[in-house]
């Protein structure tokens, strides 16, 4: 296996990684059209309240809407940012190429070490991320097991230039949704839930902002306050970040996850998909085998 072809499977050969997203949108023709056009999901499944769009027949992405979904304030908990992960720099460059193309506006563009960044924001404010990871023997890890990230300007011009500017047909084989970027209302709290009771590792922290994951990836969940400090439990007729899944490729890990949540009597439910919560500002979470 090439470097390239590790770094791309990485995220999703950890102990636990995400799986799928669900954003809930007030306009949903619009919203499913954006992902379909801009982003470059395919659409798999399709219905007057929902639609589900992925990538080479892979579900990434539920898009639901109903008559009550009222646009969340900027200072909601929920969604800062949904993080497609793209199989190598090359796919970067075109969906840019694309993005150029059509006239999309960025939101910003960073290095990030680990990573190489496009930020957007869809039609209703969600966030997205369009990234590709540098190989993990290319990532500089601390002494207590977190990883050197920064936050430096990525060069698009270079990265445009080195594009193809023709050929693009959606995103590539192999994207996923390399982690969730979430909004929270404090820190140790988002603390307290995704390392002690779900058992992700700090992997790095930023002022305002905790990164976790397993396995020693950069971030597969990551937390802050920088727009919704002491914000509280979301209402359920809020737009943006519904739900999303964490799979988990080992069972001893996901059966901790279970007992943690049955000690601290957090409620939880069966469903098709796993074991289903809500983390402490209403976001719903799948566990996943």
């Amino acid at each position: 296996m090439t470097e390239t072809a590790a770094a791309k499977a990485f995220a999703l050969t950890r102990p636990a990684h995400v799986g799928t997203a669900h954003l809930q949108v007030t306009d949903l023709d619009r919203t499913a059209a954006f992902y379909r056009q801009i982003i470059g999901l395919s659409v798999l499944e399709e219905a007057p309240s929902g639609t589900v769009l992925g990538v080479d027949g892979t579900p990434l992405l539920t898009l639901s809407t109903g008559k009550d979904v009222a646009r969340a304030p900027r200072n909601a908990a929920g969604l800062f940012h949904t993080a497609f992960l793209v199989p190598d720099r090359a796919e970067l460059g075109a969906w840019l190429a694309h993005a150029v193309h059509h006239g999309v506006r960025l939101d910003g563009a960073s290095d990030h070490l680990v990573s190489e960044a496009i930020y957007l924001s869809d039609p209703e404010g969600n966030g997205i991320e369009i990234y590709r990871d540098r190989a993990p023997l290319e990532w500089s890890y601390q002494q207590d097991g977190t990883v050197t990230m920064a936050t430096n300007r990525l060069d698009l011009q270079a990265l445009y230039d080195g594009a193809r500017k023709e050929g693009w047909a959606g995103m590539a084989a192999g994207t996923a949704i390399g982690h969730i970027h979430l909004q929270v209302g404090a820190i140790p709290e988002a603390d307290a839930f995704y390392r002690d009771v779900l058992g992700l590792k700090i992997m790095a922290r930023y002022p305002g902002a905790s990164f976790f994951a397993t396995g020693g990836y950069h971030h597969h969940v990551a937390a802050n306050i920088w727009n919704s400090r002491g914000a509280g439990t979301r209402q359920k007729t809020m737009s943006g970040l519904a739900g999303y899944t964490l799979k988990f490729e080992d069972k001893a890990a996901l059966e901790t996850a279970r007992q943690a949540l049955e000690k601290l009597e957090i409620a939880t439910s069966r469903s098709a998909e796993g074991l289903s919560l809500v983390d402490p500002w209403g976001i719903g979470l799948t566990l996943a085998a």
